[in-house]
């Protein structure tokens, strides 16, 4: 990232949304503006419910905090869509939140897929994940730090 990097006006982008407002998208946001973080996972069924397309490689966005301030802007770098099954450790330990191994990571990101904020924002109360669930694992850069210097 460079000085260049500030003209990029996060005004007409769309919202990357990492998480629910709190603790969580704190931490995460955290991780992405001090690099941690250059990968990120969704439940594809996400995508299909809200009727909005995957990523695409070169789309920007712009990350919002808790309380909804633009903090960056990223850009995809890549997108795969494969089961939750085929989830490896490279990907795990690239989300930046301190996972060694994809079942550290798999056993948390169940966690929060199982939740009731999820299952509710799903409108499925019983939803699960299993091993064919279809993820889409997407990798970013950041390109514009837009906290005030």
């Amino acid at each position: 990232m460079t000085d260049s990097s500030r003209l990029v006006d996060p005004a007409p982008l769309p919202r990357a949304e990492f998480a629910f407002p709190g603790l969580l998208r704190d931490a995460l946001v955290a991780a992405i503006l001090d690099g941690r973080k250059v990968a990120t996972t969704s439940l594809a069924i996400e995508y299909a419910q809200s009727g909005e397309p995957l990523p695409k490689v070169g789309e920007r966005s712009t990350v919002v905090d808790s309380i909804n301030r633009p903090v960056a802007v990223i850009e995809v770098t890549s997108v795969r869509v494969v089961p939750l099954g085929e989830v490896d450790d490279a990907h795990a330990r690239d989300e930046g939140e301190g996972y060694t191994a994809v079942t550290q990571w798999r056993a948390a990101h169940e966690e929060f897929w199982h939740s009731p904020e999820m299952r509710s924002y799903l409108g499925d109360a019983a939803f699960t994940v299993d091993d064919t669930t279809r993820v889409v694992l997407e990798r970013f850069r950041v390109i514009a730090d837009l906290r005030p210097a």
